[in-house]
């Protein structure tokens, strides 16, 4: 849950409607539960891979996180790698040698696509329900299938601990003070569903997962635009947007260009995910409110 530092916006968040859900989930869960819009399938990978490509996977298809899994006094501790500390470079060499060493007999087959990894099985095997970023700093055992009655997710995932130890990639990356990628994470195997027209509000969003969603049901995708604006002015009757936001600033930017949207009627009603556990509802009448509530998810005054 970020920090909201802007006591005038924090009081506006806290006068919606807020619902937090009991562990964390994908945004496109949140996003369909709201619309009131049939829940994504399982494979959540194929789909992901989907919105990066625009081409629909014919395979079954796993995402592969490249995590690091901390050895702790009793248990693991898992560190999900991304963005500065998973180099491009760094995942690339990783696959490439996974796919050299472990693809024999065409059993599985290792692919990255952009910043993410794939696995791909002949065999359709039991994953994770959950990415690694949101479980990061977890224990992993809690969030592993728990109904692997084949051994095969497990089997796999030593394979794939074996052939990273002493990697000269985690070489040069504990040289360079960066976390060795010591496993990966697999998560939402399965088929990606067949394509279907739903009607859905526009997207503009980055997320592939959420356009890999809205491509299956032929929806129509966009990238960020960049500003709230840009969207009112391509979709008046609504749409659902993920802005893409660097820091607390831009957050509290994106957040001031929404209430301001809201309290002018460009828009009467919005619906925000915050993080990966929390939903609130504001209305433009929830800006009369005097009364407080929900302080303690967004905040105190500093």
């Amino acid at each position: 849950m970020p920090q909201i530092t802007n006591p005038g916006l924090r009081v506006w968040l806290e006068r919606g409607a807020v619902i937090r859900f009991p562990e964390p989930r994908e945004p496109l869960h949140s996003v369909l539960e709201f619309l009131n819009l049939a829940g994504p399938p399982e494979s959540l990978a194929a789909l992901r891979m989907w919105g990066q490509t625009g081409d629909r996977p014919t395979v079954w298809i796993a995402a592969a996180d490249p995590v690091y899994l901390e050895p702790r006094l009793d248990h693991l501790c898992l560190h999900a790698l991304q963005g500065e500390t998973m180099p491009d470079n760094d995942l690339g060499a990783i696959f490439d040698y996974l796919q050299a060493t472990l693809a024999g007999r065409e059993r599985y087959g290792f692919a990255r696509i952009g910043s993410f990894g794939y696995v791909r099985a002949n065999s359709p095997m039991q994953t994770s329900d959950f990415p690694a970023r949101l479980i990061d700093q977890q224990l992993p055992n809690d969030y592993m299938p728990k109904n692997d009655a084949t051994g095969t997710y497990h089997a796999l995932r030593g394979e794939v601990e074996m052939a990273l130890h002493d990697h000269e990639v985690n070489q040069h990356r504990e040289s360079q003070g960066l976390p060795p990628v010591n496993s990966l994470w697999l998560w939402g195997g399965g088929f990606a569903p067949q394509q279907e027209t739903v009607p859905h509000p526009p997207l503009f969003s980055n997320d592939p997962v959420l356009k890999g969603h809205w491509l299956s049901k032929t929806g129509v995708v966009s990238d960020w635009p960049g500003s709230l604006a840009a969207c009112l002015e391509a979709s008046v009757a609504g749409f659902v947007a993920q802005p893409v936001v660097d820091d607390a600033d831009s957050t509290q930017r994106c957040l001031q260009e929404l209430r301001a949207a809201l309290k002018s009627g460009r828009i009467s009603q919005l619906t925000l995910i915050i993080g990966a556990q929390t939903r609130v509802q504001i209305a433009r009448k929830d800006g009369w409110k005097i009364w407080r509530r929900n302080a303690a998810l967004f905040g105190q005054e500093t």
